[in-house]
């Protein structure tokens, strides 16, 4: 730490980052919805000493897993945004990266979205400082995010904040931010490493009518649920056939944690994303619901931690040096 702090000091920085982390689907609106979280990821962007490339150090959330050169994603997505829009050689490039992580990896959080994101932004700031100021320039980050992802459900709500609508017309992102009353959850985390590409392969490849319109149906009133703060609503809306009754049964004790929540005290409670981590939604107790959701995946043999946050009305902040 006393060597990085020391690189830091004679380093210029020129961009810093808060992402927050975002839970996506709530239930019925899968890949097409999700609200943002208040837990950050912060990314700093140094200008580093001639020859030495583009390095990453990483703190908090997931360190010994990430790695530190040019394959790490936040690296990876920066690269090839400049290499899209400017004539750019990586090899000539002398840029630093610092990561505090506080949003878990792997864990239905957005974790990768917010690299994603901070890639994208950090070659944006290189390229315009003041681009992401405008509506243009959001508007170009999303669509970004949401090629690089194939969806927005985690990367819009992660750069405009609180509850987002979000899907692609035509090449073009359709995005709507819903303003929320204060909302409380409590997300809980296993760990168990639950890839997103396991968690796509196990869904089936067709559905049936009643099915899509079941899920058009109770996305609609999730929203609405939310955005009124009618918890008695959103305890029968937020139901799901796309992907939970596929996704929740592949991970050990993961329907025995949602009975937990609801007995505890939960309205409703949904994958967070693909998971492995559960979003519950209540007027209060959550404490107790947590605690209730980390002891069912004891008992399936999973450890896990549980977070109470609020629903984040902001969304990415950019602070140039």
């Amino acid at each position: 730490m006393k060597d990085e702090r020391s690189k830091m000091k004679d380093s210029k920085k020129l961009l810093t980052l808060r992402i927050p982390a975002t839970s996506a689907n709530l239930g019925p609106g899968f890949d097409c919805m999700g609200i943002a979280l208040d837990l950050w990821n912060t990314f700093e962007l140094y200008e580093a000493e001639p020859g030495n490339g583009i390095t990453v150090d990483s703190h908090g959330e997931g360190t010994a897993a990430l790695p530190t050169d040019k394959s790490h994603l936040v690296v990876r997505t920066m690269v090839d945004e400049l290499t899209m829009r400017t004539p750019f050689d990586p090899r000539q490039a002398h840029y630093h990266i610092v990561c505090h992580n506080e949003v878990p990896v792997g864990s239905g959080l957005g974790s990768s979205s917010t690299a994603t994101l901070a890639g994208l932004l950090f070659a944006n700031g290189l390229l315009d400082p003041e681009g992401f100021q405008t509506e243009t320039g959001r508007q170009r980050i999303l669509t970004r995010a949401f090629d690089i992802e194939g969806h927005g459900d985690n990367v819009a709500p992660a750069l405009l904040g609180g509850m987002v609508l979000v899907t692609a017309s035509d090449g073009h992102v359709l995005a709507s931010q819903i303003a929320l009353p204060p909302t409380k959850v409590v997300v809980c985390v296993p760990q168990f490493h639950f890839l997103t590409s396991h968690a796509r392969s196990v869904l089936p490849l067709h559905y049936t009518r009643a099915d899509a319109v079941f899920n058009i149906a109770h996305a609609l009133l999730v929203t609405e649920a939310l955005r009124m703060g009618n918890y008695d609503l959103l305890a029968d809306a937020a139901a799901d056939r796309i992907h939970e009754p596929y996704r929740l049964p592949a991970i050990p004790g993961a329907l025995q944690a949602k009975e937990a929540a609801l007995s505890a005290g939960a309205v409703a409670v949904c994958l967070s994303g693909a998971g492995p981590g559960l979003i519950g939604f209540a007027r209060d107790r959550h404490v107790a619901i947590g605690e209730a959701m980390r002891r069912a995946f004891a008992e399936s043999g999973l450890a896990a931690r549980y977070w109470v946050l609020d629903v984040s009305m902001q969304g990415t902040q950019v602070v140039l040096a």
